[in-house]
């Protein structure tokens, strides 16, 4: 590439090594590199020696061999060159070196402030030779300049000169600049503007390898000026019969579309007309150009639509050809281009039946005869997956895609495994049944050394959970998290949680598997899983003198595990007196005293692993079980005087309230600590942040609600005591309204206070939130019902019922809203629509509208009838203006 004849030290050497000195000039002093695949010959140079990148790791000494050395790193030919004196430091190397011996000479330096020492000292000298404007070692220089840049250190004096030896009529000088202003160049560079015009005249030039360069540089840093400009040139050089040229052209047009969108019109016709060539490589551009045509313009993508039978066509030769030595890539015929057309064909096919159909034949041949033993077989498989999935596929055609991504979790390569997992995320909710066939195998990968590969294992096994295969499932994913690596534990635990909430077959089924979950992993849990199983708890009403028995044994073992110490000291004080009495039916029986109790607790108190809130649930569960024993009361009240002197306020606070209650409400404890009422999870406010998952719930969990906007007993009297409490002041003998209130409403001859109240709240009566259907199809019906919150909060509740004579599976709602408005979604009471509208799935959105803006939601509605997937998408903008004014 450089002329290799700079001035050296002269030195004295035997007569054989200055023979083979002499040779290794003759062969490396006019060494001009010429492009690939080119005849050196016309050019009288030999093959060019490639500049190759740093490569990392420990630094190598190269030996030296007396006055010849064979060590030339970087290069891509082991040549012969002259060693300088010294032992190749920088005082040792020349003003201006050969490049050869610069690579040298950088990479035997042993720290990073010698290399910086050998880099200044060679650019300031190739600085000085570009200003004497020497066009002899102009090349020379710029050579050296660019691997300079390749290590990182700054080179952009050297943008002149590119442009300097682009105009040079010499090949040599033209490459070399060609190359430089790729490196060192684009478009945001002033410098840029003024190849432009060189550009343009090498498109033009006689030389093949010339146009060639022109092509490569302007479809590497052209801009949208210069894209515009060479517009005209580059479509002249499409419909050229030199095939060398054709796939230059056809690749730079590809930078052209991008940069300049509009532009591709330009050249939809001669893309077409390209798909007729016989050359791989045309045939690979041409594909490739019409990829982003269709991606950049939705009317070109209809109008390629009509060349599906040509790419079939094409395909079909790929796949069905005799073995090509000049093609063939481990047994398949030119991979690079099946996965370039299977790519095409899936952008074409996507959404359009017609043009799916005209496929389907193409992609079942590709799957079956294709060998996935070998990497680029795989390729094409995992392509051809793709396409099947995002086309209008058939329904054995989407069958046999899965089976091929099972085949993948059988392959040695971790990396194949990997993808296969997740394609099959991806498609796990649309083919849930074709997945579970595999369902063994995924959960094999669970075991898998690799992290990656055991994460996607984990995501997938939690996708496949349902409520057939919920207790074998459960056992795997419970045996995994006892022996899963730190980094995958909460995301495991909170899995494990989310699929018990939707198919525990049972609530004691429900129960023990978040106290094993908190057993096992308790650290790693989210923080709303205690007050979630306080709330699982409370609501199991038969399942309490088990679930408090179960938590002791568990707290007398291990107190390490916060979040399930602090369940355990809820329910002991909570359910004391069951644990004292000790007829459990549910578990082998165990006797427990008072004492044993109050040392549990008190363990917990004491020791250093309890954090605050863990100290604060058992001095509330020791208070509370003053009331449930008998014989400790006084033990009970010096332990919660010990801290009404803590550091922790939270814990001081509590313990001076609970000793006022000792001293001067003693009469009022046992009401204060009675049990905690049932909670209701359907109720506001007690949901924790989840909707109600009543699907597939017990039947004993169910609860008739009275019909909105009905009036209660209870809340009529509420509301006439609220008139008697703001009458009281003018009328205190008054008689109690609650007494004389009518059936229906408290009688008008209530204070006016009492009716100002009534007029500011706008009546006590709650009136329904304003609700419209959104979606009706297929006998699928959609309800979307608005209640706000606050001035910026609104909450969405969409509600799915089923008119048809079969269950509905498969059920998923998405929704988008503009970005003004935060949108987030709970968890879906289900995904199973049962048939005649015996119930529904409900889903709630959480809507944040800070700016007040008009709302507006689009949902997408999936669901699998009758072995058929479904999915619409729903613009829904008649929003109640009550919810967002």
């Amino acid at each position: 590439m450089l002329r290799m004849e700079a001035p050296q030290p002269a030195m004295t050497v035997a007569a054989p090594l200055a023979a083979q000195r002499c040779r290794a000039r003759a062969w490396c002093g006019n060494a001009h590199p010429v492009p690939i695949g080119s005849d050196p010959r016309a050019y009288g140079h030999p093959p060019r020696l490639a500049i190759g990148r740093r490569t990392p790791g420990p630094r190598r000494v190269p030996p030296y061999r007396g006055a010849i050395g064979r060590e030339c790193l970087g290069v891509g030919r082991t040549v012969e060159v002259h060693a300088p004196c010294g032992r190749g430091s920088a005082a040792g190397m020349s003003p201006s070196v050969r490049l050869q011996e610069m690579i040298r000479v950088i990479r035997s330096a042993r720290t990073q402030c010698e290399e910086r020492g050998v880099i200044q000292k060679e650019c300031a000298a190739i600085r000085a030779q570009f200003r004497q404007a020497d066009s002899v070692g102009r090349s020379h220089n710029l050579a050296k300049l660019l691997y300079v840049h390749m290590l990182g250190y700054p080179a952009h004096f050297g943008q002149m000169e590119c442009v300097r030896l682009i105009a040079s009529s010499r090949y040599s000088e033209k490459r070399v600049g060609y190359l430089g202003a790729m490196m060192l160049l684009d478009e945001k560079q002033d410098a840029s503007l003024l190849i432009t015009n060189s550009i343009k005249n090498d498109l033009s030039h006689s030389n093949q390898y010339v146009q060639s360069l022109a092509l490569c540089t302007l479809a590497c840093m052209g801009s949208a000026e210069m894209c515009r400009d060479l517009a005209p040139e580059i479509d002249r050089l499409l419909r050229t019969s030199n095939s060398y040229i054709k796939k230059k052209a056809a690749l730079c047009v590809v930078h052209i579309v991008r940069k300049v969108p509009e532009l591709g019109e330009l050249f939809t016709t001669v893309a077409h007309s390209l798909l007729s060539e016989k050359n791989h490589g045309v045939l690979h551009g041409a594909v490739v150009l019409i990829t982003e045509l269709c991606e950049r313009n939705p009317e070109t993508l209809t109008q390629f639509r009509k060349v599906v039978p040509e790419l079939v066509h094409i395909m079909k030769g790929l796949v069905m050809s005799s073995y090509s030595p000049e093609h063939n890539v481990a047994g398949i015929s030119d991979p690079f281009l099946q996965v370039r057309i299977l790519r095409l064909l899936r952008i074409l096919g996507r959404n359009d039946v017609t043009t799916s159909d005209a496929m389907n034949d193409l992609l079942a041949q590709v799957a079956t005869n294709t060998d996935s033993s070998k990497t680029a077989g795989s390729a094409v498989l995992y392509e051809t997956v793709l396409t099947v999935m995002d086309i209008k596929s058939e329904s054995g055609l989407r069958v046999l895609a899965v089976n091929i991504l099972g085949r993948f979790l059988l392959n040695n390569d971790r990396n194949i495994r990997y993808i296969s997992m997740k394609s099959l995320q991806k498609i796990v909710q649309t083919d849930h049944n074709a997945v579970q066939r595999h369902r063994g195998t995924i959960v094999d990968c669970l075991k898998d050394p690799d992290a990656s590969v055991k994460r996607r294992a984990l995501e997938l096994s939690l996708a496949l959970v349902s409520a057939v295969n919920i207790r074998s499932m459960m056992k795997e994913l419970l045996l995994f998290l006892s022996s899963c690596p730190p980094e995958l534990r909460a995301e495991a635990a909170s899995g494990i949680f989310t699929a018990a909430e939707r198919y525990a077959p049972s609530q004691r089924w429900h129960i023990d598997t978040i106290l094993h979950v908190l057993t096992t992993a308790g650290g790693d849990v989210r923080d709303e899983t205690v007050p979630n199983l306080i709330q699982l708890i409370t609501t199991a009403t038969e399942l309490h003198c088990y679930t408090v028995h179960k938590l002791y044994r568990g707290l007398v073992a291990d107190i390490s595990q916060q979040p399930l110490v602090q369940v355990a000291c809820w329910c002991i004080g909570e359910y004391g007196d069951l644990l004292l009495r000790g007829e459990c039916e549910e578990t082998e029986p165990v006797q427990v005293t008072e004492d044993d109790a109050l040392d549990a607790l008190e363990t917990v108190l004491q020791s250093h692993m309890s954090s605050p809130t863990t100290r604060g649930f058992a001095l509330t569960a020791t208070m509370k079980l003053s009331t449930r024993i008998t014989h400790n009361v006084d033990r009970i009240r010096s332990i919660v005087s010990i801290y009404g002197s803590c550091i922790d306020l939270e814990l001081q606070q509590r313990a001076v309230e609970y000793n006022a209650l000792f001293k001067k409400y003693d009469h009022m404890r046992a009401a204060v600590l009675e049990r905690m009422p049932v909670i209701d999870r359907s109720s506001p406010g007690h949901t924790n942040g989840e909707a109600a998952v009543g699907a597939v719930r017990e039947p004993d969990q169910t609860r008739k609600q009275p019909a909105v906007g009905t009036v209660t007993e209870e809340h009529r009297n509420q509301m006439c005591d609220l008139l008697d409490l703001l009458s009281s002041s003018d009328n205190p003998t008054e008689s109690n309204p609650a007494k004389s209130c009518p059936e229906d409403v408290c009688p008008s001859s209530s204070s006016s206070a009492g009716e100002d109240l009534l007029d500011l709240l706008g009546g006590l009566d709650a009136l329904p939130p304003p609700s419209l259907t959104v979606y009706e199809k297929n006998g699928v019906t959609l309800r979307l019902q608005c209640d706000r919150q606050t001035d910026t909060e609104v909450i969405i509740t969409l509600s799915a019922s089923n008119s048809t004579d079969s269950d509905i599976t498969q059920f998923t709602l998405q929704a988008a809203v503009p970005k003004c408005v935060q949108l987030q979604m709970k968890a879906p009471s289900g995904d199973v629509l049962p048939a005649l509208g015996a119930g529904q799935v409900t889903q709630i959105v959480l809507l944040k509208n800070p700016n007040k803006v008009t709302l507006r939601m689009r949902v997408r509605v999936s669901y699998c009838s009758q072995e058929t997937s479904c999915q619409d998408t729903v613009q829904i903008n008649s929003f109640p203006s009550v919810v967002w004014q």
